[in-house]
């Protein structure tokens, strides 16, 4: 539909008033003016969603008409729990326009800038209604336009947002001088993860200076049985609660490396209990290494994990242990910071 602007003669509606349907960017609009009520209903509508209080539309004669049927326009009845759909749709929950909205963060997430034409063409939207969804959201700073270049990006209003996630525990504030002091010590990038619907989501780094590097942007994630972290909190299950991990199918494989066969990375995982550590060897990308350490809480329980990752050619055979040694003494010292039991370093 083009977008533009008209104005329909007014003819008389179906309650014996005047209706003005107005054409605005796309979207119509009626307007009812009913004689004996002295109030105005808008009444919006599109090809999906029709609706206005208690009143119901009803499409006839083709959908080139519509009729507005009510019995009880001046006393709405009070309205409890969810609203009902007046075309449920099975299985339908979820808001359109909110979905496209989070739809458009999460694409600029991955990006460093976009422009119009090309957010509409990657979530296959037309550029007027994605115009408008960048355009609200720009009003709350979640998205931001770059005027050089046209291009959107994302916002500080969804760092804001982002960060009250962190928020639910000190661990990230703790971990952090652990990690530049982690970097520093071995070379390699420092990171920080937690377990996050069945996979590892990573929430902070310190990147090395070296030209190579690991790169894992907070908001990645990855399979727990094909990473440093998440095999470190893997580790720390309880045989139940690992047995339930492996019955969920078939261990994904990411290279020729990756460990699949539950036997071995069982045996992996008890290693990695009695060194402290856990090795990521070229398993989820060829070529880059990583060994991580489970922190834990005041319970025992593995609520984070911290690893340093780099290219093997630096990560070398014989530095594992060492290195193993680093995440480990620095995964219990910010265990001690948010209450763990002192242990043996």
């Amino acid at each position: 539909m083009k977008t533009g602007f008209c104005m329909v003669a007014p003819p008389r509606s179906a309650i014996g008033g005047n209706v003005a349907v107005v054409l605005i960017d796309g979207y119509f609009f009626e307007k009812y003016f009913h004689q004996t009520i002295n109030a105005i209903y808008y009444i919006y509508f599109n090809a999906l969603d029709f609706s206005l209080g208690e009143h119901v539309f009803r499409k006839y004669n083709e959908g080139a008409s519509l009729r507005l049927e009510s019995s009880r326009m001046s006393q709405p009845p009070a309205r409890r729990g969810r609203p009902k759909a007046m075309f449920p749709v099975e299985g339908q929950s979820t808001i359109q326009a909110l979905d496209r909205a989070l739809e458009v963060i999460q694409l600029l997430a991955t990006r460093d800038g976009m422009t119009l034409s090309a957010i509409a063409a990657a979530l296959d939207q037309s550029v007027a209604t994605m115009h408008r969804v960048l355009a609200t959201l720009e009003a709350r700073d979640f998205v931001e336009l770059s005027v050089d270049r046209h291009e959107w990006h994302i916002g500080p209003g969804t760092f804001r947002a982002g960060s009250a996630f962190l928020r639910r525990t000190n661990v990230v504030e703790r971990a952090r001088p652990e990690m530049h002091a982690l970097m520093a010590e071995s070379g390699e990038t420092s990171n920080l993860g937690v377990e996050w619907k069945g996979q590892v989501l990573f929430l902070g780094q310190v990147e090395t200076h070296e030209m190579i590097r690991a790169f894992f942007p907070p908001g990645t994630v990855s399979a727990k049985h094909a990473s440093g972290i998440g095999k470190a909190l893997l580790s720390r299950y309880d045989p139940g609660r690992l047995q339930s991990f492996l019955s969920n199918g078939p261990l994904e494989r990411f290279t020729a490396r990756t460990v699949t066969e539950p036997g071995a990375l069982l045996a992996q995982l008890q290693r990695a209990r009695d060194e402290g550590y856990a090795v990521d060897d070229e398993e989820r990308t060829l070529g880059m290494r990583c060994v991580a350490a489970p922190i834990l809480n005041i319970h025992g329980e593995a609520i984070a994990g911290i690893s340093v990752s780099g290219p093997t050619q630096r990560m070398t055979d014989d530095r594992i242990a060492a290195i193993g040694s680093m995440v480990r003494k620095a995964a219990t010292r910010i265990g001690k910071q948010i209450g763990a039991a002192p242990s043996p370093e």
